[in-house]
């Protein structure tokens, strides 16, 4: 279900998929520069793939177990080039991508992390933020380099830490966040690439 002149972006999902659907259902909007044509998993079982299903986008999953992680990369590769695929959302993607497959996609691959990096890199993001006495957690969606949550930062949403807090809470404070920031910077990202040439 192509549409005229919106750029192909193709989201990886490894569970629930709601900053997948965050993406989803802004691409529906009449100004958006992007559309999902199609949604990949390393879990079959990933609730993320049985809500595209339901919207109507493709899905391709491919487990990773006693997969070499090269030969994974590459089959997920084929399936994102089949879907004519410019861009990559990763959406809660759980797996480290290979540095050839990420240097193919230099540029091209956005990512979104529950902190305001370089802060907390990794997991366990709000309670290493909590512990820390910080103000503030938060998101920043990113360019994905060889090294974990390292690329350039394409934006940011601060949460505040209330008294008290618990991971928990804050990640679903954060959460909303994610959801409002992600659509945002890969449309921009994306409309760098359509715009008309000088």
């Amino acid at each position: 279900m192509k549409e005229e002149g919106r750029v192909p972006v193709a989201v990886f999902v490894s569970g629930g998929g709601t900053n997948m659907a965050a993406l989803l259902y802004a691409s529906r909007l009449p100004d958006c520069p992007y559309e999902i044509v199609l949604v990949l998993s390393n879990n079959p079982e990933a609730g993320g793939l049985r809500l595209a299903a339901a919207e109507g986008v493709p899905t391709f999953a491919l487990p990773h177990k006693g997969v070499p992680r090269a030969e994974h990369d590459a089959a997920m590769e084929a399936a994102v080039l089949a879907s004519g695929a410019r861009f990559i959302a990763l959406a809660g993607y759980m797996r480290i991508l290979s540095e050839g497959f990420v240097a193919r996609w230099e540029g091209r691959m956005v990512n979104i992390h529950p902190s305001l990096l370089p802060n907390y890199k990794g997991l366990d993001t709000h309670a290493r933020a909590i512990a820390a006495g910080d103000s503030h957690g938060g998101c920043t969606v990113h360019l994905v380099t060889p090294a974990l949550d390292d690329g350039p930062v394409l934006g940011q949403i601060p949460v505040a830490i209330l008294p008290g807090d618990t991971p928990d809470a804050l990640a679903a404070r954060v959460l909303f966040a994610e959801h409002q920031l992600y659509s945002r910077c890969l449309a921009a990202l994306v409309a760098g690439e359509t715009a008309p040439a000088e």
